[in-house]
């Protein structure tokens, strides 16, 4: 027993003194008050990562690799104590390499136990694991230590995958978008580099390029798609005098915009800035193992003092080695895994293990209309034609002058034209204009298509009854497209937003799960009331801006509801950030998509409420997880105390329980794999 003692007291003490010298060096070397800084375990008890010194900064990519690569070698050094344990068995002298790399590989742990007591005045399980390592070696249980060890970093290599497939660090909001930037120089177009632009110079953007800059139109005119940053559901057309946003799409025109705000200082970018001091985001907390595993840290400590007079040396032992929250780290995340891994078959990327969890207290859903609930592409609705016409021939002209056009406007023209299978005569490409509208010759016409304000422009009369259209359309949340035959208005087309077929079916089914929900849109309060209503969305939120949709969600918050937002605009990412839970698709703008903890792979809403079901699932699933470490671990204290339990035979007993939770971590993704495997032979067979 003295012997014991001395080894607990050495052992302890000259850890401290390591940790000191190691702590220095990992601080220098890796940084690692920026990440989470795993941790060993000792026997089987297993800590939970946290972070040793908390620290705001983002997670950097050269950090995430330090971190994996510490991982893999420290898995590396307890799998050569485990050989080398082994080899002791024979021949003594390998024992001490054994204890030397146990020793190593105690010194995060000491720094966790440290910083827990010193700067959080908190008694964590490391203490527990502490004291039980040299007790073990000292006793002679070295390869019960080493198992331990070994499966422990196992386990957290697991982990690191968990991390890397539920959490990607958000990327830069525009590395893709643009490169170069046609500017103005001594009167001559220059190309520059995009970082290159400075307030004041005059950039150049043409139809079906991204403005690369916040600024004002000095001379042109253009239409563009800023639905990415003001929620709008129809293109704008913007003339010399008007503000233009960075990153909005120019869907036809050509403009010389002076630059007020580039880079970092444009307004898409301040939102990014913006996400990064949301502090209040998703805040690290602990995960529900270490909170158990640290709580338990002094009754398990007091157990192993009870039990060393009353059951002696070795039942205290295995008592302190029975630490109820032992091996959760591996089945619960595990389990974690599994359903991450069933949520990616089903075309869902989880991001954020945590949000699958977070889900099942959600009470509120609240979608973004645009891009959301309606498609980009819009449909066409009634075609108007002029006496000299008819519609079919509206149509035939609107989706020739359109047939080069990639935006969403040319893609619902030229999709109608094919269901009515019209014929599209050929365009003389030498007479292909673009401005507001688009002209082109075809058979000596002149055609011209756009909207009302190019009629005027081009000096194309309207008719009255046919103006009174444009104001019930602009009170009604759909556009107008004009058509005109050399210097004749032949007819206007009615486009409207298209709903997302599958909305109706997917908000009956959340209705069904007692969910309150909500539309949030920056268009016409007229359109947005009646979508709720085609859809039987109770409420809604008309012409906000990015600020105020994430005011709304906080709102709400401070309501006491659980709130998840989906969008997928750049006008959306505040909203996102403050959200419970947040969620985009998969073809939203980059920065939603970086933001959102999850994605809607196959870019609708049929898979979302799968998502409460997974979250339903991997709630019981932990729970089963539980049972399967406490259990075990009740048997080997009750054992230790009532029946004397070897350390051997509580390791057997141990092993069974690791076992059932390993398997049942499994079961979610094998459920998963078997029911996919029946609806392909279903479909087939169909």
């Amino acid at each position: 027993m003295l012997v014991n003692g001395l080894l607990l007291l050495g052992g302890m003490g000259g850890s401290f003194v390591t940790s000191s010298l190691v702590h220095k060096k990992y601080k220098k070397k890796l940084n690692y008050k920026k990440f989470i800084l795993p941790l060993p375990v000792i026997g089987k008890n297993a800590a939970v990562k946290q972070d040793l010194l908390p620290d705001k900064d983002a997670l950097k990519e050269t950090d995430i690799a330090s971190v994996e690569d510490w991982i893999d070698g420290h898995l590396t050094l307890s799998s050569i104590a485990m050989g080398t344990t082994l080899v002791g068995i024979w021949l003594p002298a390998f024992s001490l390499v054994s204890i030397a790399t146990l020793a190593f590989l105690t010194i995060p742990m000491v720094q966790r136990s440290y910083y827990g007591l010193v700067h959080q005045h908190k008694l964590k399980v490391d203490i527990v694991n502490l004291v039980t390592l040299p007790l073990l070696i000292g006793s002679g249980y070295l390869p019960v230590a080493a198992f331990g060890y070994w499966l422990y970093y196992l386990g957290l290599k697991i982990m690191a995958r968990a991390k890397n497939n539920s959490q990607k660090q958000l990327t830069h909001i525009f590395q893709e978008c643009m490169n170069k930037v046609w500017i103005v120089r001594n009167g001559v177009e220059v190309e520059i580099n995009f970082e290159d632009v400075k307030v004041g110079d005059i950039a150049v953007i043409q139809g079906g390029e991204t403005i690369p800059v916040d600024g004002t139109i000095i001379k042109g005119y253009a239409s563009i798609d800023q639905r990415a940053m003001t929620g709008e559901a129809q293109p704008v057309e913007k003339e010399a005098g008007e503000s233009v946003f960075a990153f909005t799409l120019m869907l036809t025109g050509k403009i010389w915009v002076k630059v007020e705000k580039a880079g970092d200082e444009t307004v898409a970018s301040q939102i990014q800035i913006l996400l990064h001091d949301s502090t209040d985001y998703a805040a690290s907390v602990e995960l529900r193992v270490e909170e158990l595993s640290d709580r338990l840290a002094f009754p398990s400590l007091l157990l192993g003092a009870i039990a060393l007079p009353v059951a002696g040396y070795t039942s205290a032992l295995v008592v302190l080695d029975s630490a109820l929250i032992d091996h959760l780290n591996i089945t619960g995340n595990l389990n974690v895994l599994s359903h991450l891994s069933s949520a990616t078959q089903h075309r869902l990327l989880i991001k954020d293990g945590r949000a699958l969890e977070s889900l099942k207290s959600v009470d509120t859903i609240v979608f973004d209309k645009t891009g959301t609930l309606t498609q980009e592409i819009p449909h066409v609705g009634q075609i108007y034609a002029t006496p000299s016409f008819t519609e079919d021939e509206v149509l035939i002209f609107a989706a020739t002058a359109e047939y080069k056009q990639k935006h969403p406007i040319a893609k619902a023209i030229l999709q109608a034209a094919k269901e009515q299978l019209l014929s599209l005569p050929v365009i003389d490409d030498t007479h292909y204009e673009i401005g507001y509208g688009i002209k082109v010759t075809v058979n000596r016409q002149i055609i011209r298509v756009g909207s009302g304000r190019f009629m005027a422009l081009e000096n194309i009369p309207v008719a009255t009854d046919f103006q009174t259209l444009q104001e019930d359309a602009n009170q009604q949340g759909y556009s107008l497209l004009y058509i005109a035959v050399d210097e004749q208005l032949a007819g206007i087309i009615e486009l409207h937003p298209t709903i997302r077929p599958e909305a109706k079916d997917v908000i009956k089914q959340l209705k069904e799960r007692g969910l309150s929900m909500a539309i949030i849109s920056g268009d016409h309060e007229k359109p947005t009331q009646a979508l709720a209503r085609e859809l039987g969305i109770d409420h809604y939120y008309a012409e906000t801006m990015p600020q105020d949709k994430a005011d709304i969600v906080e709102q709400l918050q401070q309501q006491g509801k659980s709130v998840c937002f989906i969008g997928d605009g750049i006008n959306d990412t505040i909203a996102l950030k403050k959200a419970d839970v947040s969620i985009s698709l998969n073809s939203a703008s980059t920065i939603a998509a970086d933001t959102a903890q999850i994605v809607l792979m196959d870019d609708h809403l049929e898979q979302f409420p799968k998502l409460f079901e997974l979250s339903e699932s991997l709630e019981r699933n932990f729970r089963k997880s539980l049972l399967w470490d406490v259990i075990p671990n009740l048997i080997n204290i009750g054992g230790a105390f009532f029946f004397h339990l070897g350390v051997y035979g509580a390791l057997g007993i141990y092993s069974i329980g690791l076992t059932g939770g390993v398997l049942n971590g499994l079961f979610p993704v094998l459920k998963t794999r078997k029911e996919l495997s029946e609806k392909k032979i279903c479909s087939k067979t169909d």
